[in-house]
């Protein structure tokens, strides 16, 4: 079992508090879908660009205007519709197979406001237990959907940004990685703190902290952040 570093909740918010100034916090939420259209727009985002899944999720709901028509639809055409994300031939069954289990229990009702009544572990328990649904999907659909439920999601830029914080081991995948990150934020942090929260790490990862030569001089948060000071004691 790999265990991660406990760091101190203040350099935590050390560096919540940076990152936010830095990139413009608050943030404005950029869905207001209900949770399953959020649900199924997450499964198709991944390992996809922005861009193409939102075309893809348009496509189908252009195609498809209520969700039991893409649950009973041929594969091939559920498929076609997605074109645009990656893997279409692979997203397609596994979001039909989401929407029958959605479907059978919630009895053929497709509402999963109820979701807002629970804690977040048990709101984020039933959502993995769908077909294909892993931490950064239920998340996200609890997170982004107009439920504003303070789950974190962690993208591949959050997850490289904590790495390098030291806030994870460094073979930490992004999968356990949202269970340990969720763990160090504040218990009373609301939804729009947890998405700010989100949203800064992320934006760091694009803008600073690159996969390959990560600018770490002009790094907001380089006192908080052993990666980046022995990179540039090594310089």
């Amino acid at each position: 079992m790999i265990k991660a570093p406990i760091p101190l909740l203040e350099d935590v918010l050390t560096v919540h508090e940076r990152l936010c100034a830095a990139y413009g916090a608050p943030f404005p939420y950029f869905s207001t879908k209900d949770p399953l259209s959020e649900l199924i727009s997450a499964l198709l985002s991944h390992r996809t660009k922005n861009r193409e899944s939102g075309r893809a999720y348009k496509q189908l709901r252009e195609r498809f205007p209520d969700w039991r028509q893409v649950r009973d639809a041929p594969v091939a055409e559920v498929e076609e519709a997605i074109a645009p994300c990656t893997w279409p031939e692979q997203k397609a069954p596994r979001i039909q197979a989401v929407l029958r289990e959605v479907g059978e229990r919630t009895g053929d009702t497709y509402d999963l406001e109820f979701l807002k009544e629970m804690a977040v572990p048990e709101a984020r328990a039933w959502l993995e237990s769908l077909s294909g649904v892993g931490p950064k999907t239920s998340a996200a659909t609890l997170l982004f959907s107009r439920l504003r439920i303070p789950a974190l999601p962690v993208d591949s830029h959050h997850h490289r940004v904590a790495q390098r914080l030291g806030w994870i081991p460094a073979k930490m995948g992004p999968g356990p990685a949202h269970a340990v990150l969720s763990a160090l934020l504040p218990a009373d942090w609301d939804a729009q703190t947890v998405y700010d929260h989100h949203e800064a790490l992320m934006y760091h990862g694009q803008r600073c902290c690159y996969f390959y030569q990560p600018d770490c001089a002009r790094c907001p948060v380089l006192a908080q952040c052993p990666f980046g000071k022995n990179r540039l004691r090594a310089e």
